[in-house]
């Protein structure tokens, strides 16, 4: 059976999976251009590793640490919306270490900044959700669960759900645009026998999980106590273990308790993948010691995993779409694993449907 969609008119209704960076652009231009858009996001909250972990202590910056601005469309995008919750952050040039903590060079070149939400990295997301929420078009703790045409308009697409809203279908679509991590944008599109040709491009895709330990030292800034750790407040590892360490406290419009994030390698992280959270708690804890020179026991240490996390192997194009069928796919993993990189895939494949 041949699908074959209507010619479109100009106001579309189209639905956009995932509520991360690449989602949030693509939804947000979609919209500005008249659209009828629903976003739906599995999480409570919008933006993907854009996220922030509360603890006693203060907040993590738990998935992306900071972001880069490379892009111009994304430096406007930051400027018209955000300007006023984005902040330059030093990190004292980023030091870049050995297995034994030293000091080796400096990661990054000194003219690029490095930049973050305040007063967490979460507000980003939040920020860019508010015109879609405004609108009635966001639905939290809402997962898509299958793709399939419309029982009643076949040439359109319906979406099945379950979470928070009762409604278990949003049909009428003239366009579905999957901003999810690419496992599972390719296993929602495996499950329909008209979209699995989409779904080919993205098994070349591989992403890593990653592993990220949180630290609090409260006690820190008593009076008469020794500066805890390292003069550097972020830093790149060849540490087996620790790919990177970042003081949360060093940042913009943070909580002055002292905080570490430390995230896993790669590799670690993929090997470790099933091990429990208490036992990854112990090693990267032994392995932040190694490296940051910190011995003292932390008031609190929490491990999460990611899942998706770092892109190794990325699609090689910023975004699918078959306009035939209506169908597209986006995320940071297409060109890399940026915040930018997301946003772009992201306004890519929306002006791509516009087309």
């Amino acid at each position: 059976m041949t699908f074959t969609r209507p010619r479109p008119s100009s106001r579309r209704r189209i639905a956009v999976i995932g509520a991360g960076i690449a989602g949030l652009a693509a939804a947000r231009t979609l919209l500005r251009a008249g659209h009828d858009v629903q976003v739906f996001e599995s999480a409570s909250v919008p933006g993907g590793r854009l996220a922030t972990q509360d603890s006693p202590f203060g907040g993590f910056d738990s998935g992306a640490q900071y972001f880069t601005v490379r892009d111009p469309r994304f430096a406007q995008a930051l400027e018209v919306t955000a300007a006023d919750i984005v902040r330059r952050w030093s990190a004292n040039a980023v030091r870049v270490l050995d297995e034994l903590g030293r000091v080796v060079e400096a990661a990054l070149p000194a003219h690029e900044a490095h930049w973050v939400a305040v007063p967490a990295m979460a507000h980003l997301p939040a920020r860019w959700a508010e015109p879609l929420a405004a609108a009635g078009a966001l639905h939290l703790a809402t997962r898509v669960t299958r793709i399939a045409p419309d029982a009643l308009a076949p040439a359109h697409w319906q979406l099945h759900t379950e979470g928070a809203e009762p409604q278990a279908v949003h049909a009428g679509f003239d366009a579905v645009l999957l901003a999810t991590p690419a496992s599972s944008a390719r296993e929602l599109l495996l499950k329909s026998e008209q979209l699995k040709k989409i779904a080919k491009p993205l098994s070349v895709v591989d992403v890593a999980p990653c592993w990220t330990l949180m630290l609090a030292y409260p006690n820190a800034a008593q009076p008469g106590l020794q500066t805890l750790g390292p003069q550097w407040s972020a830093a790149r590892s060849t540490h087996h273990r620790v790919a990177w360490l970042a003081r949360e406290s060093s940042k913009p419009a943070r909580e002055q308790i002292e905080r570490w994030t430390v995230q896993a390698s790669a590799a670690w992280s993929r090997e470790h993948e099933n091990d429990g959270a208490t036992r990854v708690t112990a090693k990267l804890l032994k392995a932040f010691a190694e490296v940051a020179g910190i011995r003292a026991t932390p008031a609190f240490a929490e491990a999460l995993l990611w899942p998706q996390a770092q892109t190794l192997v990325p699609l090689g194009q910023p975004y699918v779409w078959d306009s035939a069928r209506g169908i597209g796919v986006c995320g940071d993993w297409c060109i890399g694993h940026r915040v930018e990189d997301a946003f772009v895939s992201g306004l890519e494949l929306a002006l791509a449907v516009e087309r």
